[in-house]
């Protein structure tokens, strides 16, 4: 007998390639996911390089760290705009700014390009990227001084699609497929502490 006069092996088969496409569709999504992960870590890993050694790119030489340049006087020291602006202009250049901001950078890079931590990573990512958004204050059309701001979305910027990207690779678990994700979780003290996967 076939498996066309048998419903109940049709139904079967059904199934089974149900089963397997959702297969596919996982591991094409977790390697999706891996990309992003990936390319989301080579854009901190960049930022943080770039700040230490000046290649010249969004530091100069002169200005890198290791010459005794500050990784946030560029960018804090000329808040014009916001109501945080006083606040930030204050921080930039200080040294624990500075470290604090350095050492963010370089552990959200290589929480993401390993694939591990990536809880404690967009966490760190995404609270980075709210004082970053604070610190530009998109919301405002004008500087102080009364020149545009160039906000291309009062709300919704490159902050915001950061840290939601972060939160997505975290609860993904997109560490597993092209990282160290699947291994970091098994050390004891991961286990015991989940909020470090």
């Amino acid at each position: 007998m076939t498996i066309k006069n048998r419903p109940h092996e049709r139904v079967a088969a059904r199934r089974a390639g149900a089963v397997a496409a959702e297969t596919v569709e996982a591991r094409a999504a977790g390697r999706f996911a891996a990309v992003v992960r990936i390319v989301t870590g080579l854009v901190f890993a960049w930022a943080f390089l770039d700040k230490t050694f000046g290649w010249g790119y969004a530091t100069a030489g002169d200005n890198a760290w290791i010459n005794g340049g500050s990784p946030t006087q560029g960018f804090l020291g000329h808040i014009d705009h916001g109501p945080f602006a006083a606040m930030f202009r204050g921080w930039a250049g200080a040294a624990w700014v500075d470290w604090l901001f350095m050492l963010g950078l370089a552990g959200i890079a290589v929480a993401l390009l390993l694939g591990i931590g990536l809880r404690v990573a967009a966490a760190a990512g995404t609270l980075m990227m709210l004082l970053m958004w604070a610190a530009e204050w998109p919301l405002d059309r004008f500087t102080d001084a009364g020149a545009p701001t160039m906000s291309t979305n009062p709300i919704v910027d490159y902050h915001v699609v950061y840290a939601l990207v972060m939160i997505l690779l975290a609860i993904t678990a997109a560490g597993a497929t092209w990282g160290l994700g699947r291994a970091w979780a098994k050390l004891d003290v991961v286990a015991r502490n989940p909020w470090l996967r």
